[in-house]
């Protein structure tokens, strides 16, 4: 009988296992977009989010890495609602070739930099991944030097791609998440600079 599952090297369904947010339904949903693929890297990042009616929503982010492709796959839970009476949950899953990441942001936050140690990771990572699919406008008024001026000069901004943004912070995930986010973001950044 053939492996039709992808070769688990590096301990994701383990990950996946441990971050206790539906696992089978969430292994399930990588193993079948991954297929034979192996694992390069990986992050499994789950978090809790308070909704305005300070409900507390579960959603787990994964992202795989393959020789070929960036794996994300996102699910949220969902409350009962008018067309389902019941608690559910949506997972989405987004392969994208390697060649189509345009943009691998990662911006680190040292806290008392005077006292930066070379090799020390940040307390907080946010890795921001774009492959051209969602772009963000930034708009603000446009004005000229004419600090007495009145006229309406429009618009000025700046459209930034970031299909995806995921945070992670030493004070709510743990150091190794935030080392995790980094060894991902550079082999990422490894295989798509080539």
């Amino acid at each position: 009988m053939r492996e039709t599952r992808a070769k688990d090297d590096h301990g994701l369904r383990s990950a996946i296992e441990r971050s206790g947010y539906y696992p089978e339904l969430v292994a399930g949903a990588v193993e079948s977009a991954m297929g034979t693929e192996e694992v390069l890297a990986y992050v499994v990042h789950h978090e809790a989010a308070f909704d305005p009616g300070m409900e507390v929503r579960r959603h787990v982010t994964v992202l795989v890495l393959s020789p070929t492709r960036l794996l994300f796959c996102h699910t949220d839970e969902h409350p009962p609602s008018d067309l389902v009476p019941q608690p559910h949950c949506s997972t989405t899953t987004e392969a994208v070739k390697l060649d189509r990441i345009s943009s691998v942001a990662v911006t680190r936050v040292v806290p008392r930099p005077e006292r930066y140690v070379p090799g020390v990771p940040p307390t907080e990572v946010v890795l921001t991944l774009g492959w051209g699919v969602n772009s963000r406008i930034d708009l603000e008024p446009a004005g000229c030097g004419d600090e007495n001026c009145d006229a309406d000069h429009g618009y000025t901004g700046a459209v930034t791609s970031d299909d995806l943004s995921l945070r992670v912070s030493e004070a709510a995930d743990g150091a190794e998440a935030v080392s995790q986010v980094l060894a991902f973001a550079e082999a990422l950044t490894a295989v798509t600079t080539v």
